[in-house]
């Protein structure tokens, strides 16, 4: 392991889940925590022998940014050697940058390592491991994959999870066989299909995908996938303001599931973000020529201003349409103090004048869904307005004056004859 920052004594108070009594997450004897930042991520882990084993087989690699869990098997003096010699290796052949190629290679020459490794006498005969590990370089990360060990990513607020174990309750789950709850305590949950160690052949899963400022990575070992479900993970990710608080809370978790196995969490936020980037370079250079006591000054303004442009949302016109921006309208010294995030099919034309003025200055709405429901509640008028439009021009054509439907009553005309009313007096 690299830990960039060795922590306390004392781990995040739990976040549990309701109708679970609190178990105490102090860093015990053997456990593992760390934590760190750079400008881009910031991140926090925790590894744990559990409740029930004798010893730690997991292992995981911090070296931002790159960040690698993996859990062995073989027992003692095993697979904590075989998932030792994966990080070492994974961490001495990954590339430089989020290139999902190169990263799935990496865990390929791991796979070769821990083959050696039994070979030449280290370890044991037979030890293998899982291996999940992530490249993040600004708005993009690469995965690479192999096991049961699992990585998740929390967006606004929805936890996916972007890995598929190689196990056989997974091939169950995927023959609609048993579910996934099912699937954690499953007699053969233990059978790994795909692990370090065991094929020269082996292959990593590897994809890259976008990942923006604000998203969580949850890297795990299955002694917390297999005691906690998704939705709790999901709660307590979003509940925990820290990657760290994060980390300690997972942990607590399988631990007072039973902590049943070796529990490692690594959490990684994303703190890139092209438009806070953007207005920080531009103030930057601002500040460097402004020079001295009054850059520190523009530097925490900086800060402050990015911080709340983050959390303002509006709706505006974007050419023809309407479209949904984050920030705030207009600009500061030449830099933009929004950017657009999305547009809609909504065409500006199709809305009344009145709000058409509104969106030119901008519409102000709570959040990025305030925003989609406004669209929505656009495209409802606008379709309503066209049916009545499209009824109105049928009755036109068929020869009923629009104003006297539904009942609507009519004027009869005078006749042009007097002397044919009233019997003709």
């Amino acid at each position: 392991m690299t830990p960039e920052e060795t922590l306390p004594t004392v781990a995040p108070e739990p976040t549990n889940a309701p109708g679970r009594s609190e178990v105490p997450v102090e860093v015990r004897e053997g456990a593992d925590v760390i934590a760190g930042s750079n400008e881009f991520v910031s991140w926090g882990a925790y590894s744990d022998v559990g409740l029930v084993r004798g010893h730690n087989e997991d292992s995981f690699l911090i070296q931002a940014p790159l960040f690698v869990v993996s859990d062995g098997m073989g027992g003692h003096a095993a697979g904590e050697v075989a998932s030792s010699i994966a990080i070492e290796t994974i961490g001495q052949r990954a590339p430089g940058s989020a290139d999902d190629v190169l990263l799935g290679a990496a865990v390929e020459a791991a796979n070769q390592a821990v083959i050696a490794g039994a070979e030449a006498g280290v370890g044991k005969p037979g030890m293998g491991c899982t291996a999940s590990a992530v490249l993040i370089e600004k708005d993009r990360m690469a995965v690479a994959h192999v096991g049961d060990s699992r990585v998740y990513v929390l967006h606004h607020g929805t936890l996916v999870r972007i890995t598929h174990d190689h196990s056989y309750v997974e091939e169950l789950v995927d023959a609609g066989q048993i579910t996934a709850d099912e699937a954690r305590t499953h007699p053969s949950r233990s059978i790994i299909t795909r692990a370090l160690g065991s094929d020269p052949d082996m292959y990593a899963d590897h994809f890259s995908l976008e990942v923006n400022s604000g998203d969580r990575v949850i890297l795990c070992s299955d002694g917390l996938s297999s005691m906690v479900p998704d939705s709790e993970i999901e709660a307590l990710a979003v509940s925990s303001a820290t990657p760290r608080q994060a980390a300690g809370s997972l942990v607590a978790a399988a631990l007072t599931a039973g902590g049943a196995d070796n529990v490692t969490v690594v959490v990684v936020d994303v703190l890139n973000d092209g438009l806070a980037d953007e207005a920080r370079r531009q103030l930057t250079g601002l500040a460097a020529r402004i020079g001295g006591a009054l850059a520190i000054v523009l530097a925490v303004v900086a800060f402050i201003a990015v911080a709340f442009i983050r959390s303002e949302w509006y709706l505006g016109t974007t050419g023809d349409v309407v479209g949904i921006y984050r920030g705030i309208k207009g600009d500061f010294l030449g830099v933009p103090l929004s950017e657009l995030v999305s547009t809609s099919a909504v065409e500006v034309s199709d809305l009344p004048t009145s709000l058409q003025d509104q969106l030119e200055q901008g519409i102000r709405v709570q959040n990025e869904q305030a925003a989609q429901e406004t669209i929505d509640s656009y495209h409802t008028q606008i379709d309503e307005a066209r049916s009545e439009g499209a009824r109105t021009a049928d009755e036109v054509r068929a020869g009923t004056d629009p104003d006297q439907r539904d009942g609507a009553a009519t004027t009869v005309a005078p006749d042009p004859d007097p002397t044919t009313q009233n019997g003709g007096e």
